[in-house]
């Protein structure tokens, strides 16, 4: 699928992963549609702002979703694409000093992670498919954010990991179903990235996290993770899988 003249759902696009994703794609010519809890937290550059909107969206809520995708039609009068990077994570060990993790706890992590892709997979998918395609050609591309952790999560990321271990799983059961309506689906698992979940940690810290990466040996760049995005939408043979995007790092169990 080309980007120029496509619009596409970015949630979590108000900062890290997800903005870099609006940046990308708006500059390739696409509309987005920024849907975010929070406010953007950086301005765009006036050739592409004019390209954006934004849509204040809970994941988790249909109604909100539903609203973001009437921005979407009524802005720019067709959905080609979702892109999945709002989340959340948590370092909670099971058993902690205080006893047993809070069951709402986890229940938070996994509605926010995985419930809320799921519910903005369902609803995009459902307007992608009203609109009329030539065989062969794409109808809608979905792209989901795993993480490394879902393969190899470290001791207190058992409700994040949980959460990106379940958006692994449906990746290809979705893609299977989907294929019939000709709308792809895909996922990109990132290993340590500099995003808005790093921020609060000293310098010091995230350059030693940065280390434990074998090549390069630093921390991901959004804007690497939105190259692939967008080479996920253009190249239609990806289809069906989880793209470990992590310069090959294995976590250690802390």
């Amino acid at each position: 699928m080309e980007l120029a003249q496509r619009t596409f759902l970015v949630t979590g696009g108000a900062s890290g992963l997800g903005a870099a994703c609006v940046r990308e794609f708006a500059q390739a010519g696409a509309n987005a549609v920024i849907c975010d809890v929070n406010e953007p937290r950086e301005e765009l550059p006036a050739e592409i702002a004019a390209r954006v909107r934004f849509a204040k969206t809970d994941v988790t809520d249909e109604a909100s979703v539903q609203a973001a995708i009437d921005v979407a039609m009524r802005a720019f009068g067709a959905l080609h694409g979702a892109i999945n990077c709002a989340g959340i994570a948590t370092a909670e060990r099971v058993i902690g000093r205080d006893g047993p993790q809070r069951l709402d706890h986890f229940a938070k992590v996994v509605t926010v992670n995985l419930v809320g892709t799921f519910n903005v997979i369902r609803l995009a998918a459902a307007q992608m498919l009203k609109r009329d395609v030539a065989s062969g050609e794409d109808r809608g591309v979905v792209i989901c954010t795993a993480s490394a952790a879902a393969f190899d999560g470290q001791i207190g990321q058992a409700a994040y990991a949980a959460s990106k271990g379940g958006v692994v799983g449906m990746t290809l059961p979705i893609a299977r179903e989907f294929a019939q309506h000709q709308i792809r689906v895909m996922s990109i698992a990132p290993g340590l990235f500099d995003t808005p979940m790093m921020a609060g940690l000293p310098q010091a810290a995230r350059d030693s996290l940065g280390r434990q990466t074998p090549f390069p040996a630093r921390l991901g760049r959004p804007q690497e993770y939105a190259a692939l995005a967008r080479h996920i939408v253009e190249n239609q043979m990806l289809n069906g899988e989880v793209i470990r995007l992590d310069g090959a790092i294995r976590l250690a169990p802390r």
